[in-house]
């Protein structure tokens, strides 16, 4: 019960998002099967984040890292086909990738000092990135 409380306070101090509104994003247009491509690595990468948090929240840094790194720092981008995606991408798209990556090989480093402050600032960092990329893209059916 207390917990509810908890998540209803918290959802009361997000601000409100119409139910439906213009999508203005810009529409990127990918082949097949590199939008399915695409559309499977943001899947892993919510799904990495996930995990990250759930390292963090049980003090295991260390793991928190690597899975950072591998699966979404810079040490990812060849596992998730990137230099054949980014030819498809408008530049700040492209902009807005690179600095998730970027900012979750940063995080990776932070998380590795066991700190869990910081840790958490610097995964905001990550998905401060997705966020601004999904703000402004999104990809064709």
């Amino acid at each position: 019960m207390k917990r509810m409380f908890i998540y209803a306070a918290l959802l009361a101090t997000l601000p409100a998002i119409p139910a439906a509104s213009a999508d203005n994003r810009v529409a990127v247009e990918l082949p097949q099967m590199m939008r399915e491509h695409m559309l499977a690595n943001m899947r892993d990468h919510l799904a990495a984040i996930n995990e990250i948090l759930v390292y963090l929240g049980n003090g295991e840094f260390d793991t928190a890292a690597e899975t950072a790194e591998y699966r979404l720092g810079m040490s990812s981008l060849e596992s998730h086909g990137a230099s054949h995606m980014a030819k498809f991408m408008p530049p700040a798209m492209r902009e807005a990738g690179t600095a998730m990556h970027q900012a979750a090989s940063r995080f990776a480093r932070t998380a590795q000092e066991g700190d869990a402050l910081p840790a958490y600032r610097a995964l905001a960092d990550v998905t401060a990135a997705c966020v601004a990329c999904h703000a402004g893209f999104r990809v064709k059916p």
